[in-house]
């Protein structure tokens, strides 16, 4: 069974960066697409970032774009997003996912996400 474990979130004021890391078990993190998601309160879970399993090409939100940054280390098995400027806005459960394939289709679709994490908080303070 696939384990994924997100770590990081916290309380940070407006403007301020923060990491969050998502670590995942087994020994093919290499061919898994992996994606960020986030769920504010009282709001459907959004898409935030994806990145391919070589960690060659990258994808965002219209509403994170030049402030977030996936990026991965294979040799770890772990995913990043580094949040930069963050705002109130960005205030949510944060939730890591992997796809047990090669494929860069519908990456903001959680629907072909096969392994979630429980998810870690980020709030952002005014």
């Amino acid at each position: 069974q696939v384990q994924v474990v997100e770590s990081g979130g916290g309380l940070v004021q407006a403007g301020d960066s923060l990491r969050v890391s998502c670590a995942v078990s087994g020994r093919t993190f290499n061919s898994y697409t992996m994606g960020w998601f986030r769920r504010a309160p009282g709001k459907e879970r959004e898409f935030v970032a994806a990145i391919s399993w070589s960690g060659s090409s990258t994808y965002y939100s219209d509403s994170v774009k030049g402030r977030f940054t996936i990026s991965r280390d294979n040799a770890k098995n772990t995913v990043y997003l580094q949040m930069n400027s963050l705002k109130p806005e960005d205030t949510a459960v944060y939730y890591c996912a992997a796809q047990n394939k090669k494929s860069l289709n519908g990456l903001g679709n959680p629907r072909v996400y096969d392994y979630w994490g429980q998810g870690t908080q980020v709030t952002v303070s005014s």
